[in-house]
């Protein structure tokens, strides 16, 4: 059996696909009206966990349960860089859960299409493979699974696609033209591709499913919750009022913060989180973020 932590768009739609290989419970914060819903406590007794819970509550969930997990096998589906640590998911694991347990899940995947079959490749990452491999069985057929063993690379991928969601939302919301957005998202990969090298990561990750097809994915779509915060940036709608209206996180808000330290800090060239940055932090006017940008 399998336990899902978190009840989310993303948490739903996994403990929905793999439900159809392998008896599967879910639990969140909040009480569900979903079949399968168990308390924490009870989910936490199985050996295999899913967690797709908002990586920005990741610390405190290790901490307050850091007993219960410690010899559980976690597959990792938030998506993100603390940003009070400004630490990647994999480190803030590792505190409270040997790496050989630990896999991470990333890649192109609406929610919404999951729940409706449709074909999905995501990417597990392991240090251990015969860990990936046991998470990869509990997909059903529609998801075809890929495995790597750049967990950094995969990490930084997931979390950096969401900054430049926002960024790509702008620039629709501004009418600049495909040409335009066309260009900042390759740019973007760019960036991304820069950022992760820093850290160890293969620039093939970046070039695949985890990199490049998570990123064309988010950045294009109205059903990304990034690309819509950056819609209604460019609308001119304050970011309090954007995120009530959303209902969910959007990881890119939070996750922009963390890669504009750790670049700073580490003096990676990262332009375009950047003016994401100053744009939601220091409330600088999207026309001149752009305006910049281009020039």
């Amino acid at each position: 059996m399998v336990s899902v932590i978190g009840a989310g768009a993303w948490g739903s739609a996994i403990f929905y696909a793999i439900s159809q290989k392998i008896e599967t419970v879910i639990t969140s914060r909040r009480k569900r009206n979903i079949e399968k819903f168990v308390s924490l406590e009870k989910a936490l007794k199985n050996e295999y966990i899913i967690i797709a819970i908002a990586s920005q509550s990741i610390k405190d969930f290790l901490e307050t349960n850091k007993e219960k997990i410690k010899d559980k096998k976690i597959l990792i589906a938030s998506k993100g860089i603390d940003n009070k640590t400004n630490k990647f998911l994999n480190e803030i694991f590792e505190e409270y859960v040997d790496r050989n347990n630990l896999a991470f899940l990333s890649g192109p995947s609406f929610a919404k299409e999951v729940k409706e079959n449709k074909p999905t490749a995501l990417v597990i990452a392991s240090q251990n493979e015969k860990l990936a491999d046991k998470f990869s069985t509990f997909f059903p057929k529609f998801i075809k699974i890929y495995k790597s063993n750049d967990v950094i690379g995969v990490e930084v991928a997931g979390a950096y696609k969401n900054v430049i969601a926002i960024a790509s939302g702008i620039c629709e919301g501004l009418n600049l033209g495909n040409n335009a957005k066309a260009a900042l998202i390759a740019r973007g990969l760019v960036e991304m591709d820069r950022f992760g090298e820093f850290f160890g990561a293969s620039k093939d990750t970046f070039l695949g499913v985890a990199g490049a097809g998570d990123l064309f994915l988010t950045a294009n779509s109205t059903m990304s919750r990034n690309y819509r915060v950056g819609l209604n940036l460019a609308k001119g709608k304050t970011l309090d009022d954007i995120l009530k209206e959303l209902k969910e996180v959007a990881e890119g808000v939070y996750t922009t913060k963390a890669i504009y330290n750790i670049a700073t800090k580490k003096g990676i060239y990262t332009p375009i989180a950047n003016e994401v940055y100053k744009i939601i932090y220091e409330r600088k006017k999207v026309k001149d973020s752009l305006r910049d940008l281009l020039s």
